[in-house]
């Protein structure tokens, strides 16, 4: 059986985050020989669209890609797998019987709906709020189902400069 001579080595396996279990995308970095998070956020769905942009930037430089998705389970730190067919949660139902006519427009709108959902998540966690309550939660959907990006992307860096350094 004969080798690749030109396929690198296969990263070691991606160690578990820090902190208490939440959304984690941790990033293989061939120049360091470690991980690194390279997105997070109290909800999946940010995180998962965030692999996906970075996996296409770094392809589009000519990258390998090694990603490892970690996420709560039971109240403890799970490694899932961020393959794309892996995308939908453990349980959520197919995408609504409407979209079939116009799905571009489906896909556009729920890509929309989570780029300010991970703009605002963003801005939240630059300020030091990873945990959000149930409130929370509903307040940050109500944001992202009434606000256009540009509003929550002005929101999201008022709450990275309060979450600054001081000084």
């Amino acid at each position: 059986m004969e080798t690749e001579p030109d396929r690198p080595t296969r990263p070691p396996l991606s160690p578990q985050p820090p902190g208490v279990p939440r959304w984690v995308a941790m990033f293989y970095d061939p120049a360091s020989t470690s991980w690194r998070p390279g997105a997070e956020s109290p909800d999946r769905t940010p995180v998962l669209y965030a692999i996906g942009e970075m996996t296409q930037v770094k392809r589009a430089r000519g990258d390998e890609v090694a990603v490892a998705l970690w996420g709560p389970k039971d109240g403890e730190w799970h490694r899932y797998d961020a393959s794309p067919a892996a995308a939908a949660p453990e349980g959520s139902p197919p995408p609504p019987g409407d979209g079939a006519a116009r799905p571009g427009h489906a896909k556009l709108a729920e890509r929309m709906e989570d780029r300010r959902h991970q703009v605002l998540m963003a801005g939240l966690s630059k300020a030091g709020l990873y945990d959000l309550a149930p409130d929370d939660v509903t307040a940050v959907r109500t944001l992202v189902d009434q606000v256009d990006e540009a509003t929550l992307r002005r929101v999201a860096h008022w709450m990275a400069l309060a979450g600054g350094p001081v000084g």
